[in-house]
């Protein structure tokens, strides 16, 4: 059986145009998304490779509608290979039923390690010439000093509820107990 998987990111967008590619393409079943690429739980992707089989093919439109990033696209298609069920990617023309689309894709495993590796020594050198710079990764303080000092005196002061404290310095509970014991 040949099942397909189209996904358009927007509710603006229309799936028409993959729908008619993949029926031509002689898709029996589809299924859909409308969602970001980003999305971690996609649906109708999910029902689309519990539908297949071994002996099946996944058609989709354009590898971007398929996987989240290139990490994600190898790990899904490398699962389907294992399942024995095909893959194919009817823009880029890659299909991983022939000895050719499996050589691609090993071929996509190694960009996608080689890519990983890159993005964490940019980011280990990143992080160590900010440090080298005096600054720290990490989100900004909520309290400056200023705030810090005018927590500390309202909160020893006692007259000064603790919803009113959190109300003055913009802040919630739990970053004011951070800051000072429990009463």
């Amino acid at each position: 059986m040949i099942v397909g998987y189209a996904r358009v990111s927007t509710g603006d967008q229309t799936l028409d145009l993959q729908l008619e590619v993949l029926k031509a393409a002689g898709c029996g079943k589809i299924f859909t998304d409308t969602g970001s690429g980003t999305d971690a739980g996609r649906q109708g992707r999910e029902e689309a490779l519990a539908a297949v089989r071994g002996g099946d093919t996944l058609v989709v439109w354009s590898l971007d509608r398929f996987g989240r990033s290139l990490l994600d696209l190898i790990e899904h298609t490398t699962r389907l290979q294992a399942r024995n069920v095909g893959f194919k990617s009817l823009t880029e023309q890659i299909d991983t039923t022939g000895s050719g689309g499996k050589w691609i894709f090993h071929i996509f495993g190694a960009l996608a390690q080689f890519e990983r590796n890159l993005i964490r020594e940019r980011a280990t050198v990143g992080l160590a010439a900010a440090r080298a710079r005096g600054r720290g990764g990490g989100r900004p303080k909520s309290l400056t000093a200023e705030g810090l000092d005018l927590l500390n005196t309202l909160y020893t002061d006692g007259s000064t509820s603790i919803e009113d404290i959190c109300r003055t310095l913009n802040i919630s509970k739990t970053t004011l107990y951070r800051y000072v014991p429990k009463r």
